[in-house]
């Protein structure tokens, strides 16, 4: 997906207002007035504030898939991989925290499948690198086999998930890559032979 810099601007404004005042305060007034153009202008870029928001979840993937794929030529070692992997995560998302906002989009505007989608692949992404991993390290006799490359990524990405959620419901109250680190860590005691 080709963004321009004008829409990437408008995303990152978008996501500042989801992350200050909730979902709701985006409205495209609100938007307008915090790029200082009119609502007009904010519609040759965007035709609604559905579109900005799935335009920011395909943005997000892109941009983790990117910043994965690097993690893995770096860290070959499965362990080291998923451990940079997540420590990735929580940094980006601690820099960047209107993207961690558009994660749990879903259900915020009626019906929309494009935010389901957007949600989606970013989901797919991160399953592919992860379980990528897994298996590797299944392979190599470095984690167990005893449960599914499947069934372990699903536990691991729950983890992440959780502790992201719960990070954003403290307003971002505590250290998440400290915390992050720690909850990586004993997931993968529990799958580490």
């Amino acid at each position: 997906m080709d963004i321009k810099p004008r829409q990437l601007e408008i995303i990152e404004a978008a996501g500042q207002l989801v992350t200050e005042d909730g979902f709701a305060a985006l409205t495209t007034k609100r938007l307008a007035e915090r790029m200082h153009f009119t609502e007009a202008a904010l519609y040759r870029h965007f035709a609604s504030k559905e579109e900005i928001l799935v335009t920011m979840l395909h943005h997000l993937a892109a941009n983790i898939d990117e910043r994965l794929a690097a993690v893995a030529e770096a860290h070959p070692e499965p362990v080291e991989r998923v451990r940079a992997m997540f420590d990735n995560q929580f940094t980006y998302f601690q820099k960047n925290p209107q993207y961690l906002m558009a994660i749990f989009a879903t259900g915020v505007l009626e019906a929309s499948h494009g935010i389901d989608a957007g949600i989606e692949r970013i989901m797919v992404v991160k399953r592919r690198h992860l379980l990528n991993a897994i298996k590797d390290g299944q392979w190599s006799g470095v984690f167990t086999a005893d449960h599914t490359a499947e069934t372990l990524s699903h536990i691991i990405m729950g983890t992440f998930r959780l502790h992201m959620l719960q990070w954003r419901m403290s307003g971002r109250s505590f250290d998440v890559r400290k915390k992050g680190r720690a909850l990586i860590g004993a997931a993968l005691d529990l799958i580490t032979r």
